[in-house]
This record gives structure tokens, sequence and C-alpha cells, in this order.
């Protein structure tokens, strides 16, 4: 059956509803501190006020007062600052029964995760956006790729064009590239995504190659991948990376680095670590069973302790390479994989990406302004400014100062809709206690 085909069935699909919020509502943040992301910096004392979905006003608090009737958040003492993307998430796979797709959903909003660029889509998942959209269903704002077009899925030309089709007509935002792609398949789905006018994004397939990949036009590259190989060898490391980096820039080509995920595959934390991360309580135990067992399996195939940390550096290093130059960087985490929980995830993408030199206004862009950049949507969301969609974050420490305090959550605004610390806890231990 032909995706098409499948549409008015993903349509089907049921889940609990919740109740739109009052599009006539207002809400004022009120003395609060804005880390407001078109800008370095903090700007103090401000009133930001929210009517509807979107912020209406922001000024000084001595000028600026909440209107009559708003609901007024005290802001003293805390940090607002733009929801976070996480631009390599997942979501629960079209069998999941809906109790663990909206507690995955509220995972991410849970950890002030507003948008998700979910990189292994499929046909239910559009049903979820639509949802979500419709304010039916309480969860970040979706972007879903197709499912992944592979060396299994697409293993002719034709195959490949076709279901760039299919999924263009099908309604996905852009195609997920995977390993064992032919160069020939690849040109060809390449050739019908610019046709359609759609993006493609993903890993790099080995037969492809990293500069064919960005003389494509490929939108972004996932987990650095090709390239740790492609600037090893014999000679200059420094030069090989320098040389990959202009071309990155110039091809205007994404960067989303996962670092936290390799840390993981390349042994980085060892397996008590991993096992006795609090934030696994939010997931089923199957998944931990699972997750378990595959890093028993990652224990018997990894390379040696040096090598690992030598790859890791390496990882590292092209990174703040390509921060450092300019080239386009987004923050995004592969989850759910082994041990990266969901929204949880994006606080150790953080840390990992802090660990590579970036500062924390960078990484911070990365994961709001540059996230609206990708989608040419600066206009939409990513900053704290008049106009902006309330897709907000309010903390009880300045992030700037550590990224530990974008954890310090004192509550989550999503598409205007206000989630107080108290709910959140509340709703995390219904999660936790389901899943014990």
């Amino acid at each position: 059956m032909t995706i098409v085909s499948l549409v008015l069935a993903a349509a089907l699909l049921q889940r609990t509803t919740i109740p739109k919020p009052d599009r006539d509502s207002v809400i004022a943040f009120v003395d609060v501190h804005v880390v407001p992301m078109n800008r370095d910096g903090v700007l103090d004392h401000q009133t930001v006020i929210v009517r509807g979905n979107r912020i209406a006003e922001m000024g000084p608090s001595t000028q600026l007062k909440a209107p009559r009737g708003a609901l007024s958040v005290n802001g003293h003492g805390k940090y607002l600052m733009p929801g976070l993307g996480d631009m390599h998430g997942g979501l629960p796979g079209p069998n999941a029964s809906a109790e663990l797709t909206e507690n995955v959903l509220f995972l991410y909003l849970a950890n002030g995760v507003t948008t998700v660029r979910a990189m292994q889509g499929s046909l239910p998942n559009l049903e979820l956006k639509a949802r979500i959209e419709r304010g039916e269903l309480l969860g970040p704002r979706l972007w879903v790729s197709g499912p992944p077009l592979t060396g299994s899925s697409a293993p002719t030309a034709e195959t490949g064009r076709r279901l760039v089709e299919e999924q263009r007509a099908a309604g996905f935002d852009q195609l997920k590239i995977q390993e064992g792609l032919s160069r020939e398949t690849y040109d060809t789905i390449v050739a019908a995504a610019k046709r359609l006018g759609m993006r493609f994004a993903g890993p790099v397939p080995d037969a492809v190659g990293v500069y064919h990949a960005l003389a494509s036009g490929q939108a972004s590259i996932e987990h650095l991948d090709n390239y740790v190989e492609t600037v090893s060898g014999p000679d200059s490391v420094d030069a090989r990376i320098a040389h990959l980096v202009t071309a990155t820039c110039g091809a205007h080509v994404w960067t989303v680095p996962t670092l936290a995920f390799w840390e993981i595959l390349l042994g980085a934390e060892d397996s008590l670590a991993l096992t006795g991360r609090d934030e696994l309580r939010y997931v089923p135990a199957a998944w931990r069973e699972a997750w378990a067992q595959q890093l028993a399996n990652m224990g018997t195939k990894v390379e040696s302790s040096e090598k690992r940390l030598v790859t890791l550096a390496l990882r590292r290093r092209i990174l703040k390479a390509l921060q450092t130059a300019g080239c386009p960087v987004a923050l995004g985490t592969n989850s759910p994989e082994p041990y990266s929980v969901p929204g949880f995830s994006i606080h150790r993408e953080m840390r990992s990406m802090a660990a590579a030199g970036l500062t924390p206004q960078q990484i911070l862009g990365d994961g709001t302004r540059a996230v609206a950049r990708y989608f040419g949507a600066e206009h939409e969301f990513g900053t704290v400014a008049t106009g902006q969609r309330a897709d907000l974050l309010l903390l009880n420490g300045n992030p700037l100062a550590d990224l530990a305090n974008v954890s310090r959550r004192a509550g989550v605004m999503i598409n205007g809709r206000w989630i107080p610390e108290a709910d959140i806890r509340a709703r995390l231990e219904r999660i936790a206690s389901g899943y014990q």
C-alpha cells in the first residue's frame, strides 16, 4: 500500500483531546529578566504581555503594567527565554499507544522544547501535528520528515523518485536521507526533491560522500556524519578541517551534531552512569530493557578507549570550527535512542556542546533563533519580541551564566498556553508512576 493511500487511515487515529486554550486570554510576565536571543545578553526588569498565542507588548516594568484582568506571573528574579527546538527529535512509532505518545510529547514540553523536527516520521505523526496545531493535543510544534529513504526502501533510482513524490503528496515537511543509498539513487532523489520544492536532510550515505552532499544542497547533515572520516588522513588534520568547514559554510548546509548521542556510542560514560540517569523513570520499562541490551551489545564492539577519546575530541574540534566560522548549527539530540530521553536529552546535548568550547550564548542561539532560521520563520518564533509566537521558557536562573539553569524551570508556555512548574511536576510524577 502506498503512502498516499494510507493518509485516510491515519486520519482515523483517535487520541485523548485537550480543550483549546482561550485565544482571548491575557498573561503578563511581570518584572522578569528577558533573554531575547535577537541580541546578546539580558534585558532586565521587563514586563512581557501575551495575548492569545502572541507576544503583544514588551517593555520596562516601570513603564508597562499588566492589563486589568490579566493573569500575572511574578517574574521577579526569573529569566524568560524562547522555547527550545530539538532538530533531531523522535516520536513513538505508528503502533504506539495514545498514552505513550502523549507522554513523550509532554516530556519535550516539560523540558522547554516547544519545537521538534521529527526525523523518523510516519503517517500518524502527520495527524499528531495537525491535532497539536488545532489545539486538541498538548505538545510541541512538529515538523515531520517522511519515512527514511534507505538502501532497502529505495534500492533503485526509480523507486527513490516514486517515494519522493508519494511523501510530497502525503504532506511530509521534508525527506529523510539515510545510509545505504547509492549515488545514482541519491542524485535522483535530490532532483525529484528540488523539482517538488522539498528539503532533504539526514546522514551522508557512504557512497555519496560529504562533499557531494554539500554540493547537492542537502538541508542539514546529522551527527557530523562522514565529517570525521573526511578530515582523517595522513596529511594535516587542521587543513582538512578548514577545507571542509569552508565548504560547509559556502554551501549553507546546516549541521545537527548530536554530540551527546555519540558520546554514548563511543562509551564516554560507563554503564552505571547511564543506567542511573534519573530521567529513565519517565520512559517505559520495555525501553529501559532494550537500551540495556543495546548497551551490552555495544560493549562488545567498541574501539579501544584511547581511539574513542581521539574520535570524540575530533568531533568536538570539528563542531567548534563550524561554529566559529559561522556555519549554521542547530541543536538536536537523536532521542529517543539508548539513554537519550526525549526533552531531557536537550540539556545533555547543551552540556556536550559546551564541552566542545561553545559559549552559552551560541548554544542557546543554536536551539532558538537558529531553529526558526532553518525553517525561514524568524518572524514567527525563536526570540522574545513583540509579535512572536508565545513559545516561552521561564527559568529560576540566568541560562547565559550557567546552562544548568535551563533545567531550573518555573514554567513553560506553548503557543500561549501557560503551564506552571507545579503542573509540570505533577504530570511528570504521573508518567513515572505509570512506568514503575
